[in-house]
């Protein structure tokens, strides 16, 4: 006998599989394992019974034409019994030997191969409509992406992150009538004239509203957080890689017409070669020499019972067929290569939930005829949205307030300051620390400041290093303020947020990035210090010129070619910081000279030639820093300069100084190191002042001994060849050696 289970490696699947089975298949399932109970109940009776029994035929031999069972047909058998005549054949005491051979010989000759075979057929056939089911399963084109699906699909239904987030939106999508009827009365009792306020009012308190309601975070430990954040990069990866063919499809396809086919085939020959199962079966072989017969009238004695089976088989072969039928209607009648979420956004509210297609969407529409549920939590994983906020949570959870207070230090401003770099996102935790005065975000991708920002009553500082940031209205009011120092890093003018134009408490806007010089027209009447750096600027903005407080200007890194609108900064008449440093000016204009009140002016790293006598007119002047330049020779008016105290020509072309330059007597620093000098005037002994002296890099052959009344100047202060140094007065050396 042979066992059932001899063919479960025909349809064994793993039991997860089931989710991509719809019902029709599941049908197909239980109607081939009909089919195989009848094919194997068949081949058992063929192996363990007699298949057929003959007798001789007592016909004569001058009859034999005649079918030796045609008397036996229309008669009863006792009637036959009484005419049978006594036949004398062979006698060699072989009967049961002569029996079995003519049995056998009559099976194989007389017997029609459909009646012999049945069982057989039905068996391989089963197997066929088997292999042809579950073929896509094995296949490994198409069994490797059925596995990683599954395993993906029930870590994402099983998630806990899964059941959050849509218990998180059912309750928002609960609220938003009770939302949306309260601000309704809120407006209508602020009465006509009012709407304004109602609206601004509506603006706030809405907010802070969020921010107290959500649920707490401890739904979700650290470690689930983790995993669902795995999974969402797992659903990414999968989803580029199925989506890119259609294999699974025309495998489905193909099986799917393949079955048609073969159901077809079947019920036209079962058809045709049923009626070839007859329960008498006329035989003639020329054995007469062995047995003494020629004819025999044989039983096929399962040929009753084969007929039946073989109307059983055709049924559950036509219903199969039924749903094989079905199956291709339902593959060509609407398109399974894509798949829209459209009722699971509408239902979950997470409108980015994208649609997906080919091998993809065609899984989904497999999984919808199981259970639609798991394609909607799926769906989670599909949303940028959920993964924000689960990367939010992981952020909280990784960031406690504990842990980021331990980050709080004091600026060089001497503000409490909290800085962060290169994190994913901002944890909502900051908003807990209400002591933090400064903020420093650096690498921090597509910032969007949450309502909680309101809580940070003490901030004064923000910066944004790369990090570009969005700023609801209602807390652009609650910064436009309070904050006072504003520093913006990026790439380009766009990445700039135009909420920093509206801060009219700004009092130092750091910007640093490649603009145009089109710069936005602020209202920044508080501004102070403004910095841009490395902003790709080729002319001074002119947008500048209009901040009557501005005190501090730096466009370092720019490139500037001209200046000619420093006369403008007339119009800045507290500005007393001017860095034009590192850029590609050729000249300072002459009317340099109405910048009066500019107390240090820094031109280090340009093209510099030639300085304008005008220059001597910024009486103003404290520092002066013209370094790395290709300046041959000093206008004898910066001798006017009697407030200047730091003076910088360090790597230039100098040959030689003014003797006016000498007349700055309250110079402390004079940086002369690496120029072409040959020797330096003995006026340098009225510098009494100086105390820090730079001569390295010259063509000096000796240093005057008028040194020595320099009374501020050290050794320490003195930077000079060594050679030059000893070759000094020993009184002289005495002097700047004295502590």
């Amino acid at each position: 006998m042979i066992p059932v289970a001899e063919f479960k490696q025909f349809t064994e699947q793993q039991p997860a599989f089931k989710v991509l089975k719809p019902w029709w298949d599941v049908l197909a399932e239980y109607l081939t394992v009909a089919m195989l109970m009848i094919g194997v109940f068949g081949c058992t009776l063929q192996v363990t019974q007699d298949k057929i029994i003959c007798l001789p035929s007592h016909e004569l031999r001058e009859n034999l034409s005649e079918a030796p069972c045609q008397q036996l047909l229309p008669r009863g058998v006792s009637e036959q019994m009484g005419g049978l005549r006594e036949v004398s054949g062979l006698k060699n005491n072989l009967d049961l030997q002569q029996y079995s051979f003519i049995n056998q010989l009559c099976y194989e000759t007389a017997l029609h191969w459909y009646a012999k075979y049945f069982p057989y057929l039905v068996v391989i056939h089963t197997l066929i409509f088997m292999v042809c089911t579950s073929f896509w399963f094995k296949f490994p084109g198409t069994s490797s992406k059925i596995e990683h699906f599954i395993s993906i699909l029930g870590k994402c239904f099983d998630s806990p992150w899964t059941t959050r987030a849509l218990s998180e939106v059912s309750g928002e999508n609960h609220k938003g009538p009770t939302t949306g009827r309260a601000t309704a009365t809120a407006e209508a009792s602020a009465g006509p004239g009012k709407a304004g306020e109602g609206e601004k009012e509506k603006v706030v308190v809405e907010p802070e509203k969020v921010v107290t309601e959500p649920p707490a975070v401890t739904l979700l430990d650290k470690k689930e957080g983790e995993q669902a954040k795995a999974l969402f990069e797992k659903v990414k990866k999968f989803r580029v890689h199925v989506e890119e063919g259609d294999i699974l499809y025309t495998m489905y396809i193909r099986q799917t017409v393949l079955k048609v086919c073969k159901f077809f085939a079947i019920l036209v020959y079962n058809l045709v070669y049923v009626e070839k199962i007859s329960f008498l079966v006329a035989c003639r072989v020329e054995t007469s020499e062995v047995t003494g017969y020629a004819s025999f009238c044989c039983n096929h004695t399962k040929a009753h019972l084969f007929s039946k089976l073989a109307f059983c088989y055709i049924s559950f072969v036509c219903v199969y067929g039924l749903t094989c039928l079905y199956t291709l209607y339902w593959l060509f009648h609407r398109p399974l290569k894509e798949y829209s979420f459209r009722s699971v956004r509408e239902e979950t509210g997470m409108g980015d939930i994208p649609d997906v297609k080919n091998d993809f969407a065609f899984m989904l529409h497999l999984i919808d005829q199981y259970d639609s549920l798991y394609s909607k939590r799926f769906a989670v994983f599909l949303s940028e949205v959920s993964e924000s906020r689960l990367k939010q949570l992981n952020l909280n959870h990784e960031w406690t307030p504990e842990k980021l207070r331990q980050k709080l230090q004091r600026n060089a401003r001497g503000r409490l300051e909290l800085a962060l770099c290169m994190l994913p996102g901002l944890p909502d935790t900051v908003f807990e620390l209400g002591e933090v005065e400064a903020l420093r975000l650096e690498a921090i991708c597509d910032i969007t400041f949450p309502p909680g920002l309101s809580q940070l009553v003490n901030l004064q500082e923000l910066s944004l290093l790369h990090s570009p940031a969005r700023l609801p209205f209602s807390l652009q009011v609650f910064l436009r303020d309070r904050l006072k120092v504003l520093r913006v890093k990026c790439e380009e003018l766009r990445e700039v947020p135009l909420w920093v134009f509206g801060l009219r408490g700004l009092e130092e806007l750091h910007l640093e990035g490649l603009f145009p010089p089109e710069l936005a027209r602020a209202k920044l009447a508080a501004l102070r210090e403004l910095e841009l750096l490395a902003c790709g600027l080729e002319r001074i903005p002119h947008a500048i010129f209009s901040l009557g407080a501005l005190q501090e200007l730096d466009l370092k890194d720019n490139h500037l070619r001209s200046i000619e609108e420093i006369l403008s900064f007339q119009h800045c008449r507290k500005l007393l910081t001017l860095r034009l440093w590192h850029n590609q000016i050729a000249y300072v204009p002459e009317h340099v000279r109405k910048l009066r009140g500019l107390e240090q002016l820094y031109l280090s790293h340009n093209k510099l030639e030639t300085l304008p006598s005008q220059l001597g007119m910024c009486s103003g002047l404290r520092l002066l820093d013209i370094s790395h330049n290709g300046l041959r020779s000093l206008p004898p008016e910066l001798g006017l300069l009697q407030n200047l105290q730091h003076l910088a020509l360090s790597y230039n072309a100098l040959e030689a100084l003014p003797e006016e330059l000498f007349f700055c007597r309250k110079l402390r620093t004079l940086l002369l190191g690496y120029n072409h000098l040959s020797q330096l005037s003995p006026q340098v002994g009225a510098l009494r002042a100086l105390s820090r002296l730079e001569l390295k890099g010259n063509r000096l052959e000796a240093l005057p001994e008028e040194l020595g009344n320099c009374v501020g100047l050290k050794k320490v202060g003195l930077l000079v060849e060594d050679t030059l140094y000893e070759g000094l007065p020993a009184e002289v050396r005495e002097k700047l050696e004295e502590e």
